[in-house]
């Protein structure tokens, strides 16, 4: 067999992606000119440079909802982002969109996330208020532009336009995001739905008989039953979970199919310009899915013990904000020139965004203290209730 250069695979991809697809011999480019690959084309070195950041193996230790270390299979920031770039790739595929260029844009999204779920977000935003604020989406962003330290020439991972602007959480005005983009947003809001759900399933923090009520799974498991009517609960909670991610992603690539064939946008520029978003729900699934979202709303982000570790969590980063923001010499000595730059208050929140669950608590417990809100986000005893451990 021939070697595959990257010419080939840009030739593959003139042939076999829809008219709309973002090619990658179509790249704007990076912001620091760099020589092509010789065999890899423009959006697979981008994915190849988010897998091997420093930021997106620290996703392994970032949490998801407060469920981590409750047991070895509960999802995590990293495990929940590889399930969007499998969805996102899933559904690029059948309807001929890029599959790399999705697939990086859904590995570099989270890279900004911080430790302890998405309250923290809402506590370091405040934190923030008068020095820009604070945006996961944002912080990603400036994490591949700027804070991600491997090159001698740059900073950051130097990544091509496309990808930074699947990232930007504010597109320019009249201008929608790539398809690839609209596909790993649309690939997120699954993940989270299906998957949350299950996590919450399987941790006990929500009873399957409570969703009896909700259409989406109540319909999905009355399919099952008919086809498996001697099912046990367990095995058929954990078929329902999935079934029910399967039959978003066959929404979704459907109603987008509908949409570009009725459209027919003649290049990724036409669909970024269009009136709406190509990629889309069906009305009726987009209702279905918003009473699903506001159950676990109100029963898992809202559940007591839930809400508890939550309040704690952002304490925690409250107290570490309050003291490297007095001793910012701490962090590291290259944060002295970024200091003079963007002040004390920038640079303590790239810091604290950047730690895991687990290297938040250790300096807390060095630098602020290790009284009882500590012991509270530690793990349990083997004879305490499993259920809300944070890490």
């Amino acid at each position: 067999m021939p070697l595959r250069t990257r010419q080939d695979w840009e030739k593959k991809e003139a042939l076999s992606l829809a008219p709309y697809a973002t090619k990658s011999r179509e790249s704007l480019g990076r912001k620091y000119p760099e020589e092509s690959h010789d065999f890899r084309p423009e959006f697979q070195r981008d994915r190849e440079r988010i897998v091997h950041s420093t930021s997106f193996r620290s996703l392994e230790y970032k949490t998801q909802i407060p469920l981590n270390s409750t047991g070895d299979h509960v999802r995590t920031r990293l495990t929940h982002t590889i399930e969007v770039s499998s969805l996102s790739r899933s559904i690029c595929r059948s309807l001929g969109l890029n599959e790399d260029l999705a697939e990086a844009i859904a590995l570099a999204r989270d890279l900004g996330h911080p430790p302890f779920g998405h309250p923290v977000e809402q506590t370091l935003d405040e934190l923030m208020q008068d020095s820009g604020g604070f945006g996961r989406r944002r912080q990603s962003l400036r994490v591949v532009e700027q804070l991600e330290v491997k090159y001698p020439e740059f900073n950051g991972l130097n990544l091509t336009h496309e990808v930074r602007q699947g990232l930007d959480p504010a597109p320019r005005p009249g201008f929608h995001p790539s398809l690839e983009s609209q596909v790993v947003d649309l690939a997120d809001e699954i993940a989270h739905s299906c998957h949350d759900l299950e996590d919450a399933l399987e941790s006990g923090l929500i009873d399957a008989t409570a969703l009896l009520h909700i259409e989406l799974w109540k319909e999905t498991e009355s399919t099952i039953r008919k086809n498996y009517a001697r099912l046990d609960p367990e095995r058929t909670r954990r078929y329902v979970a999935r079934c029910l991610a399967d039959l978003l992603v066959e929404d979704a690539t459907r109603s987008s199919d509908a949409l570009l064939t009725e459209s027919r946008p003649a290049s990724s520029a036409d669909a970024q310009a269009f009136c709406r978003r190509l990629i889309a729900f069906t009305l009726p699934m987009r209702v279905k899915i918003q009473n699903l979202r506001t159950f676990l709303n109100e029963n898992l982000y809202h559940h007591p013990g839930v809400r508890d570790i939550n309040q704690r969590s952002c304490q925690v980063l409250q107290g570490l904000f309050e003291f490297y923001h007095l001793h910012p010499h701490l962090i590291a000595d290259r944060a002295a020139l970024r200091i003079k730059k963007e002040g004390v208050s920038r640079v303590v929140c790239d810091f604290l965004s950047s730690l895991t669950d687990r290297t938040a608590l250790q300096h807390y417990a060095r630098h602020v203290g290790t009284d009882g809100l500590l012991r509270e986000l530690a793990p349990q005893k083997p004879n305490a209730e499993p259920h809300l451990q944070l890490i």
